[in-house]
């Protein structure tokens, strides 16, 4: 059996479509996908994720009124604490 090998990237959810195969009207194939691990990491990190994630909420009992503020006060800190 000949193998092809083809790196490709989804443009719609459930559909993989390949083009300029070598091959002709009639030839038997079989296909077996193997999925990146880099792109199961890509689709884990979506905004719906987050939301569902612990993190959401985390500082909510803080007394923080200015979030702008707190993260510079947050950066002089790091910036200027000793090692």
């Amino acid at each position: 059996m000949e193998a092809i090998k083809i790196n490709a990237t989804l443009k719609k959810d459930g559909e993989l479509t390949l083009k300029n195969l070598p091959l002709r009207e009639g030839d038997a194939v079989e296909v077996m996908l193997l999925i990146s691990k880099e792109s199961n990491k890509k689709n884990k990190s979506t905004a719906s994720a987050l939301l569902k994630s612990e993190i959401t909420g985390l500082w909510k009992n803080r007394e923080i009124s200015d979030s702008s503020v707190f993260a510079r006060q947050l950066r002089d800190a790091a910036q200027n604490r000793k090692i």
